[in-house]
Parts: C-alpha cells; sequence; structure tokens
C-alpha cells in the first residue's frame, strides 16, 4: 500500500510556527515520524508540502494511479478552498484530513473543513500522531474496500 502525504502552507515551518499550539517537532521530524510508522504498517509513504493552493490541486491530481490514498492537511486552505475539495471528488482516491490543532476549538471561520467534505476519515486535534493514526485508517478502510 501506497500512501501520498500532503501538507499545506506553513506547515513547513513546524517547529518555527507557534510551538504552543503546533509543537516543537520540525517538518523533517514530522515526516520522519510518520516515515517510520508507516514503515512498521508496511505502508510506503510520499510527502509532499506547498504554500500554493494549484500545487497542492496538482498534487492531489497527480497521485491518481499513482498511490492508494490520501492523507492531507491543507492547512489555512482547508477553510478557502473549494478548488482542493473539487480535486479530491474528482480522483476519488480514498482520503483523510488530519489538522494537529482542533480547529472547531480555535476562531470561528476555522470551523468549516471544505477539503473534509471529500474525505473518509477526519483526525483532528490529536497533534502529529493525528498523521499515523489517519494512515492505519486508511490502511484499512483500502484494504476492506478491496475485499
Amino acid at each position: 500500500m501506497k500512501l501520498l502525504v500532503i501538507n499545506g502552507p506553513n506547515l513547513n515551518l513546524l517547529g518555527v510556527r507557534e510551538p504552543g499550539l503546533y509543537g516543537t517537532l520540525d517538518y523533517k521530524g514530522v515526516c520522519n515520524y510518520i516515515e517510520e510508522g508507516c514503515r512498521e504498517l508496511g505502508i510506503q509513504v510520499e510527502f509532499y508540502q506547498s504554500n500554493h493552493e494549484g500545487d497542492l490541486v496538482d498534487a492531489i491530481q497527480q497521485a491518481l494511479g499513482r498511490v492508494d490514498g490520501l492523507v492531507l492537511n491543507p492547512g489555512a486552505y482547508t477553510h478557502t478552498s473549494i478548488a482542493i475539495l473539487d480535486a479530491l471528488k474528482a480522483v476519488k482516491l480514498p482520503a483523510a484530513e488530519v489538522h494537529i490543532t482542533d480547529i472547531s476549538q480555535r476562531e470561528e471561520f476555522r470551523k468549516i473543513s471544505y477539503a473534509g467534505m471529500a474525505c473518509q476519515g477526519h483526525f483532528i486535534g490529536q497533534g502529529v500522531a493525528g498523521y499515523l493514526n489517519a494512515c492505519r485508517f486508511l490502511q484499512e478502510y483500502i484494504t476492506k474496500e478491496k475485499q
């Protein structure tokens, strides 16, 4: 099984950006954590990060036929991007939404998740562990879908 982990704007600044909210582990450390956990699960994992909405849409579209599922933290585009929602709906790949913080407990505008509307799983406010939980979920979800 192969998953693509897509991270949106400002997630490349993990460890620097608001460590009280997002923790002190940097982006490379988060990717290493996910990669090690996926190795134990028997999952191949790739990573993609961009601060640009169109690049994220391209990554979603280019995943079709290359990976079995998507783990997506669209960052601030969660609350604004219908383009990302439409890309997820178009490729029809199983997807899990991840947010390090609990967006339902933050500013009012963060409570809407357009991208989440096309995801089968939601891992909100679990810190970086949410990424691995999303990978486990997709592994089980995709395995059941293939039966």
